[in-house]
């Protein structure tokens, strides 16, 4: 027995577009971002809703998503599939924090500092695993569950589940991509993970 999983990053926001730290922020999505969304549909990437569960951090870029792929499917709400507390950074571009000591510092650290009036990489990744293990216990055999959520979601969700493992930095995806798998009861672990990303064109 095994349980199907989907996981989705959201779509484009306007803060994405200038490449800002945007987590917390409710950001809903922008045209560019809908319009890619389309796109990737068109080109069929996505699970078909029927029979799925429908679950999506509460924040709107993600809710916006998970309409826009999988129109009159009820969604779930997980408070804690939410992207990262980036604290004093939120809603700056690399530009913006360009020369501030606080941000080269965090910069040196290669991420393993907790943001400065935000949450540390552990308290976030915590909290996401915490969460998927609180909803797979919840799910029927056989079932196919689909995740709309964050890139950090994504890759704090697989970088503890995975087999075979990969560390966090290595499950990064674009928005509207994401991976499949499936989820092992026995092991605990998500298997045969296949990326969901966007055809190239010739």
């Amino acid at each position: 027995m095994s349980v199907n999983i989907t996981l989705i990053r959201h779509g484009k926001t306007a803060g994405n577009l200038r490449g800002a730290y945007i987590g917390k922020t409710d950001e809903p999505l922008c045209p560019e971002g809908k319009e890619a969304l389309v796109a990737l549909l068109q080109q069929k990437l996505y699970p078909t809703s029927e029979g799925m569960i429908l679950l999506s951090s509460p924040l709107r870029r993600c809710l916006e998503t998970a309409e826009l792929l999988f129109p009159g499917v009820s969604v779930q709400v997980v408070p804690d599939f939410r992207e990262t507390d980036f604290g004093d950074f939120e809603g700056k571009s690399y530009q913006d924090l360009n020369g501030n000591e606080v941000y080269q510092k965090w910069i040196d650290s290669g991420g393993k500092d907790g943001f400065p009036g935000g949450e540390t990489p552990q308290q976030f990744q915590q909290r996401c695993v915490r969460a998927f293990s609180e909803q797979i216990k919840s799910l029927p055999d056989n079932s196919h569950v689909v995740i709309v959520c964050h890139g950090g979601t994504i890759m704090a969700i697989l970088d503890a589940f995975s087999d075979p493992h990969r560390d966090f930095y290595n499950w990064q995806v674009k928005n509207g991509c994401g991976y499949t798998g499936c989820y092992d009861p026995e092991s605990g672990l998500i298997r045969d993970i296949t990326p969901i990303r966007e055809q190239e064109e010739h």
